[in-house]
């Protein structure tokens, strides 16, 4: 059985990556599963990949790095149920020391039943060209860019994502930015969403070899810090309207509501997903930075009457805050359509590398 491991900083891109690359080994012929990984239940990483049909198993309220044990009694659930030829994992966005705590693991006790695929680390373009440069006003603190910059310190390679959106010239600068500070890396440009470069990305990962080689030096007083800067928030909930209305335009409203709440109080967007799911059909938005628009990054071209909607937010800013901001973005959006919501669950709360 073969086993990747896709990582990368919140909001990389790291599903829409994993669901191109489970679909490239299907068409090869090769039985694939998916494990997603969070500090909360109700992830919609989960929801979107298992909308698409794929297999995906989900490890909540622990991150993979110090849950060996967890990570491979699900893969093995997956290997009876699904009997995959290759199991993808995706990691929690600020989790760090893989290579030392899960994929060096893995390779020594299993060896003979797992063949460890390149670890590599996806790069969104938003958070990398302020951090790289090391601009004060990186979005973000020291503390949070630590975490940022030790994931592509262990990196067997390097994915500089979202391209389609870049210009030339600045996909030129970040990339050098990248060779003169983490040397030694094969670094790909691709675009997840389009393909663009993607078949470059996938055959580093179609390689054999002894993967998963840099072990970093971590400072778990920094690790924990970082961490602790952001507020992690998971809701669900349903909302009704006793008259049809556009699910997409409605998911949009949703996270522009919310992105405006969240630039009020200066708070930073790691990661901002929304999807809503009516029947077989469903739509995500996202937010990549609380400077951007809105995206739909899956259109679902559903017209409803009631819809389950699934948050998670990642944000730099108190959980107090994130909490408000994100029931009055909630309430704004739900207003400007007509629409009821019920409430049936949230998370809401500071993580810490104690809770991993």
């Amino acid at each position: 059985m073969r086993f990747l491991m896709l990582g990368g900083f919140l909001g990389a891109g790291k599903t829409t990556t994993i669901a191109r690359l489970a679909r490239r080994f299907e068409a090869h012929g090769k039985k694939t599963a998916i494990i997603t990984n969070d500090k909360a239940s109700e992830l919609v990483d989960t929801l979107n990949l298992r909308a698409q049909g794929f297999h995906v198993g989900e490890l909540p309220g622990v991150c993979f790095c110090g849950n060996v044990d967890e990570l491979v009694g699900m893969i093995n659930a997956l290997g009876t149920a699904y009997r995959p030829d290759v199991v993808m994992a995706e990691p929690v966005g600020s989790c760090l020391d893989i290579v030392a705590t899960v994929i060096r693991p893995l390779r020594t006790a299993y060896g003979d039943r797992f063949e460890i695929a390149h670890y590599g680390v996806l790069v969104k373009p938003t958070h990398a060209t302020k951090i790289l440069r090391g601009e004060e006003n990186a979005g973000f603190s020291p503390k949070a860019a630590y975490l940022f910059r030790k994931q592509l310190e262990e990196a067997d390679f390097i994915m500089l994502n979202r391209v389609d959106q870049l210009s030339p010239q600045r996909a030129d600068e970040i990339e050098t930015l990248l060779r003169e500070q983490y040397p030694d890396r094969p670094i790909v440009r691709m675009s997840a969403t389009t393909g663009e470069g993607f078949e470059a990305a996938a055959a580093l990962f179609d390689q054999v070899g002894e993967f998963g080689r840099r072990i970093i030096e971590l400072d778990y007083d920094a690790y924990g810090a970082g961490e602790a800067e952001l507020g992690w928030l998971n809701a669900d909930m349903m909302v009704r309207r006793d008259r049809p209305f556009v699910l997409d335009d409605f998911l949009l409203a949703v996270v522009g509501a919310i992105r405006d709440r969240l630039n009020a109080i200066d708070a930073e967007a790691s990661h901002l997903k929304v999807i809503g799911i009516h029947g077989g059909r469903f739509g995500v938005a996202n937010l990549v930075s609380t400077s951007a628009a809105p995206e739909l990054s899956r259109r679902s071209d559903a017209i409803v009457e009631a819809v389950r909607l699934v948050v998670n937010a990642r944000i730099k800013c108190p959980p107090s805050d994130l909490r408000r901001a994100v029931a009055e973005g909630l309430q704004a959006a739900a207003t400007e359509f007509a629409c009821k919501l019920e409430r049936l669950g949230e998370q809401c709360f500071r993580p810490g590398v104690a809770s991993g």
